[in-house]
């Protein structure tokens, strides 16, 4: 009657700002519990069932289905409240094995009280409070359990059996026991094998975490040395250029066809590195107000493309853009630095061709790099987006793959990796629309 509760079946929950690793986990116990109850529903009803029809033993039937239909209520009411994935507390949680303790403390309460064998079910809830529960609230199910436990040894209704059915009880007593034992186990072992599984899933869901953010750390270090690099090559940069422009002008150069190319070419080059350090300098703050800068997809794509080709010496570059729908968007120099990364490794792994698709698939871009090159080792696939996996064999490599992953990760996005049987290899970058799209008249600046 519930949907079967999977730790992963929201991943997304971990990384968007939804509730939290433990409230998530909590969540997923809770699932558990509604479960559970439902199972105590149907038990419930066939030991009635069994008791009065076929055993002929007189119950207080009408007292009895009223807590059964309040606990099926409730049931219900669980189950619709926590089914959109919302967090779950340790309050919550502990309010749902009151809830539970108190149904089974009214039914033992109409059927017997302590001599009801089904009174050692109070072992599965202070278990259960055990194992979900923090440890203040597990001593406070304990009181309580104890408390109804002693109540119903004074207070109860006595079970009315046919007469002379004395001796029979004392068997039924056993067999109920013997019941109520296998069922207890039972379900321990279910239930308990199920949420230690949600918490070593959650446990590695944790660890995946905290190794994003020593990776994120990582590139706050890496950031902080390239800004400081793009600082201190400003100047030479600078300089290099002015000499460039002088010597362009030299009749020297001037006469020499040869020489006024590769000077053409220099300044070419030297133009790049200047762009690039003006990229870093955005990327770290330097001028914020213009790192994000409002055009359409289209433009945004064509303009990397024709700037990608112009500056890189590519013998063949297939660009295919296949968007029909134009959208206005934001792009900031990180994006643009990620998709020249990918398209940089896939010109140094083939420089005699390299293909970049462009496409739209509903509400996500799918961008694909690919290139005629040797392709990924297994060992780069197996560990793609991990620092320094590089095929360059130089040190400091692998970065590159490394940057490109974690900023489609910021964006909510993906990047994978495969190798063409023919040869050569294929990065697919895949960006949600929506955490780079613009509200109409944004892009024209209005």
């Amino acid at each position: 009657m519930t949907p079967n509760p999977d730790f992963h079946a929201k991943p997304h929950a971990w990384t968007t700002g939804e509730p939290g690793i433990e409230a998530f986990a909590g969540q997923v116990n809770m699932w558990q519990l509604i479960q559970l109850r439902w199972i105590a529903v149907v038990g419930q009803i066939t030991t009635i069932t069994i008791a009065t029809l076929v055993l002929g033993i007189r119950l207080p039937v009408a007292q009895m289905s009223a807590v059964l239909a309040c606990l099926i209520a409730f049931n219900i009411g669980s189950q619709l409240r926590f089914r959109e994935g919302r967090g779950v507390t340790n309050s919550e949680l502990f309010f749902a094995l009151l809830v539970d303790i108190g149904s089974l403390t009214a039914q033992l309460y109409f059927s017997g009280g302590t001599a009801n064998p089904f009174v050692y079910l109070y072992l599965l809830q202070v278990i259960l409070s055990a194992v979900l529960l923090e440890s203040w609230t597990t001593w406070v199910v304990v009181a309580i359990t104890s408390g109804c436990l002693a109540g119903l040894a004074y207070f109860s209704v006595p079970l009315q059996l046919p007469p002379g059915d004395e001796r029979r009880f004392f068997n039924l007593y056993v067999e109920g026991m013997l019941i109520c034992f296998v069922l207890n186990a039972g379900l321990l072992v279910f239930f308990i094998n199920r949420i230690n599984a949600n918490l070593r899933a959650g446990d590695a869901q944790l660890a995946e975490l905290r190794q994003r953010a020593a990776e994120e750390e990582h590139i706050v270090r890496m950031g902080l040395l390239a800004s400081g690099a793009a600082h201190e090559l400003g100047t030479p940069l600078a300089t290099l250029s002015v000499i460039l422009g002088d010597w362009k002008h030299m009749p020297e150069f001037k006469k020499n066809p040869a020489l006024a190319e590769e000077i053409a070419e220099m300044q070419t080059q030297l133009q790049r590195c200047k762009t690039i350090v003006s990229g870093i300098l955005l990327s770290a703050g330097e001028a914020r107000g213009e790192s994000s800068v409002p055009t359409t997809l289209n433009t945004f794509l064509d303009d990397l493309a024709e700037e990608w080709q112009a500056t890189r010496p590519s013998h063949t570059f297939v660009y295919r853009n296949h968007i029909r729908e134009d959208v206005p968007v934001a792009f900031d120099s990180a994006l643009k630095q990620m998709i020249s990364n990918v398209l940089d490794n896939a010109l140094e792994a083939s420089p005699q061709w390299v293909g970049f698709d462009a496409s739209r698939d509903a509400e996500w871009i799918r961008l694909t790099v690919t290139d005629k090159g040797p392709g990924f080792p297994p060992a780069m696939l197996a560990n793609l987006g991990k620092p320094y996996q590089s095929s360059k064999g130089r040190p400091g490599g692998g970065l590159g793959l490394f940057l490109v992953v974690n900023v489609a990760r910021k964006l909510g996005g993906t990047v994978s990796a495969r190798n063409h049987l023919e040869g050569g290899a294929v990065v697919d970058l895949v960006l949600p629309l929506a955490a780079i799209a613009l509200p109409e008249g944004d892009a024209l600046g209005s």
